[in-house]
């Protein structure tokens, strides 16, 4: 086992055991084995495509494996088993190249032990070179990020055939010997392609939900049995808000799935009653006191306590050995019934005493650009003299507390802008507003990154500027793959200057590393004291 894709990689180099993220190295070896075997269809498939005989159906069963390898989504050998019979059987139904082709077009394995020994040879260390591994890693990653951006879009009918192409062109691409600069423009392509697939998931979710509103979510609980659902997926909680009707019981987001509650689609259902705990990290704790039933849509798993995992229900890609899982019927729809019932059999959910504080979230490109001559007054006027991009995620180290002290720090005529779970570092700090602007302006999800993006380009537009010239500075904190895809997408528009931790990602080389510092100039974040001063530089 070698897997460094997580920011809490052990050792900063690499897990080599047991993954800090609780993944067993035969899980490693089933996921590495379907990534190759991905690479192999990704051949095939782009050669068949150009005579008319592609298999259209290819592009999104990669985008789907992809994201079944992310950190923290899947854990049960079962259903990767199950995945690695489909890519062979797809990979074997398309006709061959016709030229030499790579093992992953054509190796096959006679059973568990030469999937296993086949993993030994086909993870990140096979390519010797550190820099090529590099390369190969940072757009694997990103492909991952674009992956689970691409799946959450598809699910809401929206799809992108050049998305799904450039996804097998990346893995196509791992298997071949490239020069260096050819690397690196796949890599940027790569952030290219980031941008489209976090835009084509915000038309997703607004057309299907509408456009969010700024919207307070109150972090109480009420009397009536719950059910707690995190994750990213809207659609299973629209279905599962459609199925509670008249059950009795109250649906809480956690984590990621808070900002749903400004979606005017969800305001409807008076029994969503508000968001309960924290981030990804906390679950065994809120978990536990949740005392209701819990529905994962998405990542982030993390190995349960045995006291409350005959609670956990999984849907959709993500999947834990002990968990029930509800899977999805030909159509896409869902069955949560079974979850609905275990609920009223619960007491209701112990209170977390996190203090009652509301939640503001739903500060959107739609709902900021609503009131943008409202912000561009402030900057005009002095009011907010710089934008501080916190966006990112959340993690379980103890120098995390870096972001929270960050934001503390920062001066209050400030704003910061946010989005993925990063903002549980802060967003419950009663930081104020500016002229009735709040101080933390919460998009949403990492999926809605693309707004901060959006809301980055108008203020460029409406002052005239480029977007490197706003008084914007970026403090992003990562942990997994979609921010890997966050960053190249930040990248890709030309947004220099960008401030990264709690640490820099160890599969980045030394001489990648320095490409980049010297292209945007990248850098690590330091400490508090220095970092405010060099991102709020004195009036």
């Amino acid at each position: 086992m070698f897997c460094n894709q997580c920011e809490e990689t052990a050792r900063g180099t690499g897990c080599t055991v047991k993954g800090v993220c609780g993944k067993e190295d035969e899980i490693a070896a089933y996921q590495d084995v379907l990534i190759y075997l991905c690479k192999g269809i990704s051949v095939r498939n782009l050669a068949a495509a150009k005579k008319g005989k592609g298999n259209p159906e290819a592009g999104l069963f990669i985008a789907e494996s992809l994201f079944s390898t992310l950190t923290n989504v899947n854990f049960d050998k079962a259903r990767f088993a199950d995945l690695i019979n489909r890519a062979i059987a797809i990979r074997d139904a398309l006709p061959p190249t016709g030229g030499a082709e790579p093992d992953a077009c054509t190796w096959k394995p006679t059973g568990d032990i030469d999937i296993l020994e086949k993993a030994k040879t086909v993870g990140i260390l096979a390519t010797a070179n550190e820099d090529v591994r590099s390369l190969r890693s940072t757009l694997l990653f990103g492909l991952k990020g674009i992956a689970a951006y691409y799946t959450h879009a598809v699910v809401l009918g929206k799809t992108d055939a050049g998305i799904e192409t450039f996804l097998q062109k990346g893995l196509a691409s791992t298997l071949q010997d490239l020069a260096v600069p050819e690397m690196i423009a796949l890599v940027m392509e790569c952030g290219e392609n980031g941008v489209k697939v976090l835009a084509l998931l915000d038309s997703a979710n607004t057309s299907a939900f509408g456009n969010p509103q700024i919207t307070s979510v109150i972090t109480t609980v009420g009397s009536r049995p719950g059910i707690l659902i995190t994750g990213h997926d809207l659609k299973d909680l629209e279905m599962l808000l459609e199925q509670a009707k008249n059950a009795g019981v109250d649906v809480y987001t956690h984590g990621e799935m808070l900002p749903a509650h400004a979606y005017p689609a969800f305001k409807k259902y008076g029994y969503l009653y508000g968001n309960y705990g924290s981030s990804w990290h906390h679950q065994r704790e809120e978990f536990e006191k949740f005392n209701g039933p819990i529905l994962v849509t998405t990542n982030c798993i993390i190995p349960p306590k045995d006291t409350y995992i005959n609670r956990v229900y999984t849907t959709g890609l993500a999947g834990y050995p002990g968990m029930k899982h509800i899977a999805a019927s030909a159509d896409g729809k869902k069955d949560f019934s079974a979850v609905i019932a275990h609920a009223k059999t619960c007491p209701p959910p112990q209170d977390l005493k996190q203090g009652g504080s509301d939640l503001i979230t739903g500060c959107a490109h739609g709902a900021v650009l609503a009131v943008a001559d409202k912000v561009v007054a402030a900057v005009k006027s002095g009011d907010i003299k710089r934008f501080i991009v916190m966006a990112g995620c959340d993690g379980r180290q103890k120098e995390r507390e870096y972001y929270t002290k960050f934001a503390q720090a920062l001066p209050k005529d400030t704003v910061i802008l946010t989005a993925g779970c990063a903002k549980y570092r802060y967003n419950s700090l009663n930081l104020g507003t500016i002229g009735g602007i709040p101080r933390v302006i919460d998009a949403g999800q990492c999926n809605d990154c693309y707004s901060l993006v959006v809301i980055a380009q108008a203020l460029a537009k409406a002052f005239g500027v480029g977007i490197n010239e706003l008084p914007i500075s970026y403090n992003i904190a990562w942990y997994e793959q979609k921010a890997v895809l966050v960053l190249l997408s930040l990248l890709s528009l030309g947004v220099k200057d960008i401030t990264l931790g709690p640490k820099l990602p160890a599969f980045v080389s030394p001489t990648v590393l320095d490409v980049f510092v010297k292209n945007f100039d990248l850098k690590p974040n330091t400490t508090v004291e220095a970092d405010v001063a060099r991102m709020v530089p004195a009036q």
